[in-house]
């Protein structure tokens, strides 16, 4: 597999996830107050929400339930015309679910599994954010007015999956959704720990790693970009002030070189505050970066080690896991 080629263009970009928490509440005040999100919308046990520059009508849909789980991630397609080509190549794979009738940001949607079952979707038809009188900006060429509000963020980065199969993902991202790899890790074994793919030119869209468990399906973290590092300095300050456990960071990646910040909502998910557009890829032959074991045992970029928890935990966690796969008819991934 050439990993390098241009690939396919079907895919816009990431456009939003929906998480699931156990204590809505919380983790509603989370997102608002402490993150600087926007609500845009509520239906049923969902409250839609979204980062300042953000132009859809969400990128976050926060939903109540018993556990913490991420239930749905989703892609904007460049056309009706890609996302048509693209559910025609998933469905020859297996993995299509069908036809949903849309939600409340976006028209009607392909529902699909990644081959290690992470619930997936793509559509055309979005609904464009339109603020009220009290926010709209000042440059018309801005989402919304800038909030004041926590830590400010401005828009969905990047997710980070954990999977069962690395490879097997890897294949799905590239060949299902047109995808290309940027980096990724490669252990003594042989072993491929960690891919990053792009969609657009920003050198990663999502991430997945090895899930320390073996466990199918689960979520590792969200992340939201604000513009500089000085920011992330002074999020970790507002977290710390609003008794939010700081898991690792601030600090900088070794592998795409992104400044990071990584805590816990209330409901239990990973949350990263990340700086905007770090790293563009702009070659159109850019050949990944594989980083050997060696070269990740010396930690982040500055040599700030891993910590644990950072391979240990996702969500759901394993008291409430169940495998996603098992009723899943996968034709043709591997």
């Amino acid at each position: 597999m050439n990993h390098s080629t241009l690939r396919a263009f079907d895919l816009a970009h990431l456009a939003h996830l929906e998480l699931v928490t156990p204590k809505p509440d919380e983790s509603l005040n989370f997102f608002v107050n402490i993150m600087g999100m926007t609500e845009s919308g509520r239906e049923g046990d969902s409250v839609y929400l979204r980062g300042w520059d953000d132009y859809e009508f969400h990128t976050l849909k926060l939903t109540a339930g018993t556990f913490a789980e991420m239930r749905h991630m989703a892609f904007r397609t460049t056309s009706p015309e890609a996302l048509q080509r693209r559910v025609a190549v998933i469905e020859k794979m297996g993995l299509g679910k069908g036809w949903s009738d849309g939600d409340l940001g976006h028209g009607p949607a392909y529902q699909f599994y990644s081959p290690d079952g992470h619930n997936m979707e793509l559509y055309w038809e979005t609904k464009w954010y339109e603020p009220p009188d009290a926010l709209k900006p000042s440059l018309k060429n801005q989402a919304m007015r800038f909030p004041a509000r926590g830590c400010n963020v401005r828009r969905l980065d990047h997710l980070n999956l954990l999977a069962a199969d690395v490879v097997q993902l890897q294949k799905f991202f590239e060949d299902g959704l047109g995808m290309r790899t940027t980096e990724s890790i490669q252990l003594n074994s042989g072993e491929v720990a960690g891919v990053w793919v792009t969609a657009t030119n920003k050198t990663y869209d999502v991430a997945f790693t090895h899930d320390h468990y073996n466990a199918k399906g689960r979520f590792h973290h969200a992340t939201y970009a604000i513009d500089t590092r000085e920011e992330i300095l002074r999020a970790a300050d507002i977290f710390l002030e609003h008794g939010v456990h700081i898991e690792t960071g601030p600090h900088k990646h070794a592998v795409q070189q992104t400044f990071f910040l990584y805590v816990y909502e209330p409901g239990g998910h990973r949350i990263e505050i990340a700086n905007a557009g770090a790293r563009l890829m702009l070659a159109p032959d850019w050949e990944p970066i594989i980083w050997t074991e060696a070269e990740r045992k010396k930690g982040q970029a500055w040599g700030l080690k891993t910590i644990e928890t950072f391979h240990t935990h996702g969500t759901p966690t394993m008291e409430h896991y169940t495998d996603p796969t098992v009723n899943m008819k996968v034709a043709s991934v591997k």
